[in-house]
């Protein structure tokens, strides 16, 4: 990306960065001190577009050499995500978040993760300093979140004034992938956010149940909730629990309309952004795409859909860089409410449950499991 409106906008300082977020975080903040610091906060989030898109450009080189059929994504974070944030997290710094920008691949086995964060971690690989990891795949979160994430300070010595910004990158499997989609999905139509582990303790308890089934077939540590269960075993709690919510059925009901506005689609030929409105309510997927030189545009658009979500409108805005819509449907399902690929794997799952059942000696039942059978 070309640094245009990056010349004309003036980079806020980290104390008044600061300074915004700790207002934004505050219940009894005014109408006029938010507007003030949400501008702030709109101007630091901005300057973070040059070195997230950097990061993808390397990021596309090189897991695209493990896998070709890797998925890619990048995204600022949301207004509500921010404050959200900020105020759960007592005390923390806005300037020093570190998922303001970031930036994704899924590829499709363990391995091919490990490759690609081999190449990102091995000493003289990058210039980048790496701040942190965290390995959510070798030690999963407690609601059975799995991915592996790292923190970058961007350096660039032909352009420091970008220099100290945080991007993280996440590295995750297709099958992880659909796990997080499902959350987000059911979350949003149950008005609870399972992702932050905010809601009902029964559909907490069949995502874990799941994401540790996922990691039986994955091979890797198991949730750390039902991590002394056997696969089999863990299959048998999967049906029980989906037989009582329908999950599935509930899954299967959700979908979408996609509107191109304006037809934009047939207008912009190479895709670079993409500013997604998802209305939960109407279950309509309304999606501008813009190319790389429209960045101006796709921010000022972001930047207006976000006031009217944040002044009572009932939508979910992002601003995102996948590429054409079928690529951005790959890489954000969430945002079309698209959980296909989990259902399908949830009701292999119960099938290898209800043969167990069926058996009873399990001896004599041969237990399907890896990738041959849970395709993805």
């Amino acid at each position: 990306m070309k640094a245009g409106v990056m010349d004309v906008v003036q980079l806020p300082s980290k104390n008044s960065v600061n300074r915004a977020g700790r207002l934004l975080s505050n219940e009894l903040i005014t109408e006029a001190e938010f507007k003030a610091s949400l501008d702030v906060m709109n101007r630091w989030r901005l300057f973070h577009q040059y070195p997230i898109n950097t990061f993808q450009a390397t990021l596309r080189k090189r897991a695209d050499s493990i896998d070709s059929t890797a998925l890619f994504g990048q995204r600022l974070k949301r207004t509500p995500s921010i404050i959200a944030k900020l105020k759960r997290f007592e005390g923390m710094n806005l300037a020093r978040m570190q998922d303001v920008a970031g930036v994704r691949a899924v590829v499709s086995k363990i391995a091919q993760v490990r490759e690609v964060q081999s190449l990102y971690q091995e000493s003289g690989r990058i210039e980048h300093e790496l701040v942190t990891v965290d390995d959510y795949i070798l030690a999963p979160k407690l609601d059975g979140y799995r991915s592996v994430h790292l923190v970058f300070r961007y350096k660039n010595v032909t352009n420091p004034k970008f220099d100290g910004m945080n991007v993280e990158l996440q590295l995750r499997t297709k099958l992880q992938h659909a796990w997080a989609t499902a959350v987000e999905t059911l979350g949003t139509f149950l008005g609870q956010s399972l992702k932050s582990r905010e809601g009902e303790s029964h559909w907490l308890r069949f995502f874990e149940l799941t994401s540790s089934a996922f990691a039986h077939i994955e091979g890797c540590p198991k949730v750390p909730s039902f991590s002394s269960l056997s696969f089999e075993d863990t299959c048998l709690a999967v049906r029980q629990a989906e037989l009582q919510l329908r999950v599935v059925d509930k899954l299967g009901a959700f979908s979408v309309a996609v509107d191109l506005i304006s037809g934009r689609e047939s207008k912009v030929k190479k895709y670079f952004y993409h500013v997604v409105i998802l209305d939960s309510l109407q279950r309509v997927v309304r999606v501008l795409p813009f190319a790389e030189r429209e960045f101006e545009q796709a921010v000022a658009e972001y930047n207006a859909q976000e006031r009217l979500a944040l002044s009572g409108a009932m939508t979910d805005v992002y601003l995102v860089s996948a590429g054409p819509l079928n690529s951005l449907k790959k890489a954000y399902p969430n945002f079309f409410l698209d959980t296909g690929l989990f259902i399908r794997q949830v009701r292999k799952l119960i099938d290898v449950g209800d043969a167990l059942r069926a058996q009873g000696n399990r001896k004599r039942f041969r237990i399907p499991r890896g990738q041959a059978y849970f395709d993805f």
